[in-house]
C-alpha cells in the first residue's frame, strides 16, 4: 500500500483554497454526507462542496444550530447524529438509506482533540470513540448507499498529529498512561482515521469505493474540544501566551496566516478535504494520506515530535499507513462496534 504514497504533483499548492481546487468541477447530482459541517473547515468544505453543485446532508449533534450556521448556503439539510452514541449513528444511517439517495461523497470530518480522560458509555476513550469508531461505524452503515453511487469516496479527516502515537494494541482505551493534554490519546485516534482509509481503500475499491485521509493543517477556531460550546476557538490549555509561543497568533491575538509552515485560514485548510473527494487527478489512486492538495510522501525516519520547535512535520510515517496495522485495527473496531 505505501507505493503510492508519493506525490503526484497536483498543481496546487498549501496556499490553494477549496475554491481553486473545484475550479471547473461540476458537483450536480452529487450527494454528500459531512459530519460536523456546520462549523471551521466542515463549514468551508460545506460551502465549497454545495456551491459547486452539490447536495449536502451535514449531520450535526444538534441539527438546529447547524442550521443557523448554515442558512444562506443552498443545496443543505440537516439531520441529527451523535458520533458518540451509536444509536444515533445507526439512527442517522436508517433514514439515509430509506431515502433511496446514493451517496458519492462520505467526509468523516468532526472530531475532538485533547483534554482530560473522558469515557463514552462503553466505557471507551472518547477520542478513539469520537474521531474513529463512531465514524467507522457510520461508513459501515452506509455502505449500501456508497455501493449504490457507482463511484465514491469516503474522507477522513486525520492530523500529522498521528505522528504521535501508533495504536495502543494493548490499551487502546488508557487504562493506564493518559497525558494531561490528552495528545498521545489524539494522535492514536488519527493514526486510525488514516489507517481506516488504508483498509477501506483495500476491501471497497473493488466495488468503486476509495478511500482518504487528510491532513487539513493549522487552522484556528475549529472547535476541537468536547468540553466547550460549539464555535469556541480554542481547547483549554490554549491560552494566548501558548498559541503566540507557537508562531499561531500575533500580538494582537489574531491567527497567523502562513501555508507554507502549515497555518492555513479555513478556506485553504478545506481545500485537501475537497481535492480528496473530488479531484479527477486521484482517479485510480487510494488509501493514501493527502497534505496541500496533493499525496504525503511517506517519512521512513520520522523525529520526535517537539511542540513549539520549527517546522514541525506532518508527512505521514509509516505506522500509520502499515497494511497489516489497518487489517488489525478494521478487525479491532468491527468487534468493538458490536458490544
Amino acid at each position: 500500500m505505501t507505493q503510492n504514497q508519493h506525490p503526484i504533483g497536483s498543481g496546487f499548492t498549501a496556499a490553494s483554497t477549496a475554491a481553486d481546487v473545484l475550479a471547473g468541477i461540476d458537483l450536480t447530482g452529487t450527494d454528500v454526507v459531512i459530519t460536523g459541517g456546520h462549523h471551521g473547515l466542515g463549514l468551508e468544505t460545506t460551502r465549497a462542496l454545495a456551491e459547486a453543485g452539490a447536495s449536502v446532508t451535514v449531520a450535526a449533534r444538534n441539527p438546529d444550530r447547524a442550521a443557523t450556521a448554515l442558512a444562506g448556503i443552498e443545496r443543505v439539510a440537516t439531520d441529527r447524529l451523535d458520533l458518540l452514541d451509536p444509536a444515533s449513528i445507526d439512527t442517522f444511517a436508517a433514514r439515509y438509506l430509506d431515502s433511496g439517495r446514493p451517496l458519492h461523497i462520505l467526509v468523516n470530518n468532526a472530531g475532538i482533540m485533547g483534554g482530560p480522560l473522558v469515557r463514552d458509555a462503553r466505557g471507551y476513550e472518547s477520542q478513539f470513540a469520537t474521531n474513529h469508531l463512531g465514524h467507522f461505524q457510520l461508513t459501515l452503515a452506509v455502505l449500501p448507499a456508497l455501493r449504490a453511487a457507482r463511484g465514491a469516496r469516503v474522507v477522513n479527516l486525520t492530523s500529522g498529529g498521528h505522528r504521535l502515537s501508533d495504536i495502543r494494541w494493548d490499551d487502546p482505551h488508557f487504562a493506564t498512561g493518559y497525558d494531561d493534554m490528552g495528545m498521545l490519546a489524539y494522535g492514536q485516534s488519527k493514526t486510525a482515521n488514516v489507517l481506516h482509509a488504508v483498509e477501506l481503500d483495500r476491501r471497497w475499491a473493488g466495488d468503486g469505493i476509495r478511500g482518504y485521509a487528510v491532513h487539513p493543517g493549522i487552522v484556528l477556531g475549529t472547535n476541537l474540544g468536547p468540553w466547550l460550546a460549539e464555535g469556541e476557538a480554542r481547547t483549554p490549555w490554549q491560552t494566548d501566551d501558548e498559541l503566540r509561543a507557537m508562531g499561531l497568533i500575533d500580538e494582537h491575538g489574531q491567527p497567523v496566516h502562513d501555508p507554507d509552515r502549515e497555518m492555513k485560514t479555513p478556506q485553504q485548510g478545506a481545500s485537501t478535504t475537497v481535492f480528496a473527494a473530488t479531484s479527477p487527478l486521484l482517479a485510480g489512486i487510494g488509501g493514501v494520506y493527502l497534505k496541500d492538495n496533493d499525496v504525503s510522501p511517506l517519512d521512513v525516519d520520522p523525529k520526535p515530535i517537539n511542540f513549539g520547535a520549527e517546522p514541525v512535520s506532518s508527512e505521514v510515517v509509516p505506522h500509520a499507513v502499515d497494511p497489516e496495522s489497518a487489517r488489525r485495527l478494521w478487525e479491532l473496531s468491527e468487534r468493538l462496534i458490536r458490544r
